[in-house]
């Protein structure tokens, strides 16, 4: 398969590019981002690049991004110290931009979106970034056929992957290491980002029951061989 990675560079989407980059399920990987990828991965033969200043405005590429069989959406920001107006720009309207340019450019597109647990698919609870991430949600599955929400729980980073937000950087030091016992008392309220990759190259292949997956069906879906039915 052929796949768009937006977000490559975050926490998560570094683990799902590096599962694209090893998985001979993916033949193709075209990364979108604002910024390039690091050294080590840019240099794959797999991979290709288009480095973009404003996400929301993918005019002029959209011949370049036609031919592919999914889209990874890993691509978001922390709701801390952020009022709702400029969370939703970019979780929502950024979101929902590029999804529709992919699904004029191929509706036959598979988009995998990496949302929340504890999202709000009624859109109405108290929690602001629920909300917001909710009606991405729903405006997602109604807009693309076959598209998919990934509602993580705790996400590991693995393979020296480190965050981009301080906060959550302070928060793995004090926490990480107590993971693995974390991982063993909760073991259905924990995904690491080689998972999510895995579970995603997956979806993308086979599909899921459900077109909304909690960190349990996440796991679930990385662990299942190539072809297998979910």
């Amino acid at each position: 398969m052929n796949v768009i990675l937006f977000g490559a560079t975050g926490m998560i989407g570094q683990g799902v590019l590096r599962e694209c980059l090893q998985d001979p399920r993916v033949e193709r990987v075209l990364v979108v981002g604002r910024t390039a990828v690091d050294a080590a991965a840019a240099g794959h033969p797999k991979l290709r690049e288009i480095v973009r200043p404003d996400l929301t405005d993918l005019s002029g590429i959209e011949a370049e991004l036609a031919d592919y069989d999914a889209c990874f959406f890993c691509l978001g920001v922390s709701s801390v110290g952020m009022k709702e107006d400029a969370y939703r720009r970019v979780t929502y309207d950024l979101t929902l931009s590029v999804a529709r340019t992919l699904v004029a450019a191929d509706p036959g597109l598979t988009f995998v979106y990496v949302s929340g647990q504890g999202t709000d698919s009624s859109e109405a609870g108290r929690s602001m970034w629920a909300r917001v991430k909710g009606k991405t949600e729903n405006d997602l599955l109604e807009l693309v056929p076959d598209a998919y929400m990934f509602r993580p729980g705790f996400v590991q980073p693995m393979d020296g992957v480190v965050s981009k937000t301080r906060l959550y950087r302070i928060a793995y030091a004090i926490t990480g290491p107590l993971i693995p016992l974390f991982r063993r008392l909760a073991p259905n309220a924990v995904n690491d980002n080689r998972q999510i990759g895995r579970a995603m190259i997956a979806v993308a292949e086979s599909g899921s029951q459900t077109r909304v997956l909690s960190p349990r069906e996440i796991s679930a879906r990385a662990a299942v061989p190539s072809s297998d039915t979910p």
